[in-house]
């Protein structure tokens, strides 16, 4: 059941629910996206970093086997360019069969980020796919650069943002940074934000680096009006730590087993999130 992005999330704004979108690289963690999303009957976004993209395999190698996967699947399924920069590489990416994608010139004045985003929008019509597009900035916990105060979303800006380029999700600041959080540490949100866009635009919202940000602030984050959860860190660490766990239990254990494992474990990450954002039985 390969879809877009924009009818899961349409009914998850009408349902008070939020759908997650996990970070894949490959085709190993995008089977264990959709092993858990089919374990729990719920919709779900397959996230390709464009990074990851252009580092790995590329574009169309990788997608249209995952395409295969999702049509194979017994739930609603899309995949979704995560933070597509490039604007090229963002039309590839359409070209190449992403039902789903994120225009992200966030990084622009608000005016430029319109016109980049309305463009691609318009572009995208053509394919029937869907577009996210961000105002505001989502730093990165490496380095240091967690968000502050000035990377917040300006809901005035979001608003017009939202309105001008007719998105069918619109990514917010509110509080969350990409990567994994120290030991002990949740962010504060700014429930504020989230709540001033959402009365006034009713669109799908999303939360970037989902990741550590605690239960609490999730489930107040779907309450005031998210519906799209992003969420890399904490399946690939749930991963990591599984071959970490494996090779001290057997060091000599084969690597097919090894990756195996992994599906197992990224599977079971990605249900503890599908039951924390209120999607369970949520498929069509």
């Amino acid at each position: 059941m390969y879809v877009s992005m924009k009818g899961m999330l349409e009914r998850a704004n009408k349902g008070r629910y939020a759908v997650m979108a996990i970070n894949c690289f490959n085709l190993e963690t995008a089977k264990a996206v959709i092993d858990g999303a089919q374990a729990l009957r719920a919709p779900i976004i397959i996230d390709l970093l464009q990074d990851h993209l252009m580092d790995h395999l590329g574009s169309k190698l990788l997608t249209q086997p995952i395409i295969e996967m999702a049509n194979a699947a017994s739930v609603e399924i899309a995949i979704n360019l995560d933070h597509g920069q490039d604007i090229g590489f963002v039309k590839r990416c359409l070209r190449d069969g992403f039902s789903s994608v994120m225009m992200d010139a966030s990084s622009y004045p608000i005016e430029k980020n319109i016109e980049i985003t309305r463009n691609m929008v318009e572009f995208a019509q053509t394919y029937d796919a869907s577009v996210e597009g961000e105002v505001g900035n989502i730093g990165s916990i490496s380095n240091n650069h967690m968000t502050g105060d000035d990377m917040y979303t300006n809901p005035d800006l979001a608003i017009e943002f939202a309105k001008k380029t007719g998105v069918d999700a619109l990514a917010i600041s509110y509080g969350s940074s990409h990567g994994d959080y120290p030991d002990g540490y949740v962010p504060e949100f700014r429930f504020d934000i989230v709540k001033k866009i959402k009365e006034a635009t009713n669109i799908p919202l999303v939360l970037h680096g989902g990741s550590g940000c605690g239960e609490e602030n999730i489930r107040k984050s779907i309450e005031f009006g998210i519906n799209k959860i992003n969420v890399g860190s904490d399946f690939m660490n749930a991963q990591m730590q599984s071959i970490k766990d494996n090779l001290s239990h057997d060091p000599s254990i084969s690597y097919p087993q090894l990756i195996h494992e992994t599906i197992a474990a990224g599977s079971e990450l990605v249900k503890y999130y599908i039951q924390l954002s209120q999607s369970e039985g949520k498929s069509l």
